[in-house]
């Protein structure tokens, strides 16, 4: 579409969605009136800007400074001075909504009951605990209410979902809409369908309409809600509203981030891009050392020498009595007799043998035995004839 400048005469090409522009020869605003057409009605009602540009850069840098660690480090060195005004369209809705509703409504009451359990011995015991309880009745009715200042969005540049978080404005300083409100700032004509906004409008509605009648339920609790919610007395009327636009370009080979600000209030929204490189050195500064730590552990592990089982304690054994070597006796030396040893009774101690008797002491004269008889333990001294041996346990049984 062409344009002629009011003030110098020169023509200049409009974009269709646009409605003003800026002579590039004398910087004069000119505004383009269109008539209004079934789909796309004359605007209603402005809400003009209160924040200006270099408000709009300093919300933007404090948001670059609240964004995380890893964040695209080319964000921060995005051009904020390119942040433009724009009045983007939009449609105010309003409504009375009727809802016919039925749910059940549950009221918490307490009971003591006694129970049976095991103790820690064990045993069966009886006790007592108080438990809650619900008692749930029917309730039906009718919720009316009064929705007010819907907004969505008539401009398939700026979507619905990003003009709800840039919300609220302050509709206390709507005005009529006037040419000169817009003349100076970039202006767009709805691109959306009054239908299609209306539509969005009424979803909207419906929705704020379940969450009110949510908190509506009386009760300590509710089930089983189903509601159907009628609108009446519709009003739906196109405007603008101010908001600053940044396509911050943080990467030559990738698309800008898109930033809006709300021209009231500074409210900024931005999807922040992300940078996978620090991502990945995130997760392998914390990786790594773990990872390290398990290799290390396993290894000194591993070199560690088997340690080896302790040798059992040596047993004590008591030394054998050396024995004395019995020195054979010369032939013809006299060999003294040796007392014998009485043996222990049952029950009785033992005998001790009787001492010697020194070196030429005589010594008492046995007893004589009974004739025909041997005498008991009498012992002889002699040689054996076989070995030449003196002994002095020859037997007088023996035959010599």
């Amino acid at each position: 579409m062409h344009v002629e400048c009011g003030n110098c005469g020169a023509s200049m090409q409009l974009e269709p969605h646009l409605r003003t522009a800026n002579c590039p020869y004398c910087a004069s605003p000119s505004v383009v009136e269109r008539g209004p057409a079934q789909d796309r009605p004359a605007p209603t009602f402005t809400l003009g800007f209160t924040v200006a540009h270099e408000g709009a850069r300093t919300a933007v840098r404090h948001w670059q400074k609240s964004r995380g660690i890893f964040t695209h480090s080319g964000l921060k060195g995005a051009h904020i001075e390119d942040i433009k005004g724009l009045y983007v369209p939009a449609y105010l809705y309003s409504a009375v909504a009727h809802a016919d509703y039925q749910a059940e409504i549950g009221e918490n009451y307490q009971e003591t009951e006694t129970y049976t359990t095991t103790d820690s011995k064990g045993n069966l015991v009886t006790r007592t605990r108080t438990v809650t309880k619900t008692e749930w009745r029917h309730l039906q009715g009718r919720h009316s209410s009064y929705v007010l200042d819907v907004l969505v969005t008539a401009s398939r540049g700026v979507n619905n979902a990003e003009i709800e978080l840039v919300e609220p404005f302050d509709y206390k300083t709507l005005r009529r809409y006037t040419p000169a409100i817009l003349s100076g700032w970039i202006a767009e004509d709805p691109t959306m369908t009054q239908a299609e906004c209306t539509a969005l409008a009424r979803q909207e509605t419906m929705d704020k309409v379940s969450a009110e009648l949510t908190k509506f339920m009386p009760g300590d609790s509710h089930r089983s809600l189903d509601q159907r919610t009628y609108l009446e007395r519709e009003t739906i009327d196109l405007l603008h509203v101010p908001v600053w636009v940044l396509a911050a370009r943080y990467d030559a080979k990738k698309p800008p981030v898109r930033l809006l600000v709300n021209g009231q209030t500074s409210k900024v929204w931005g999807k922040a891009p992300l940078s996978w490189v620090k991502i990945v050195l995130a997760v392998l500064a914390v990786v790594l050392p773990v990872a390290a730590l398990i290799l290390w552990s396993s290894l000194t592990a591993d070199s560690r020498p088997t340690p080896t089982p302790p040798r059992p304690a040596p047993v004590p054994t008591t030394p054998a009595t050396p024995t004395t070597p019995v020195t054979p006796a010369k032939p013809g030396t006299p060999v003294k007799p040796t007392t014998p040893t009485t043996p222990t009774k049952p029950g009785g101690a033992a005998t001790q043998k009787a001492a010697p008797v020194p070196p030429g002491k005589p010594t008492a004269a046995p007893a004589k035995p009974a004739p025909g008889t041997a005498p008991t333990g009498a012992t002889r001294t002699g040689t054996c004839h076989r070995c030449r041996w003196a002994s002095s346990a020859y037997s007088s049984s023996s035959s010599g």
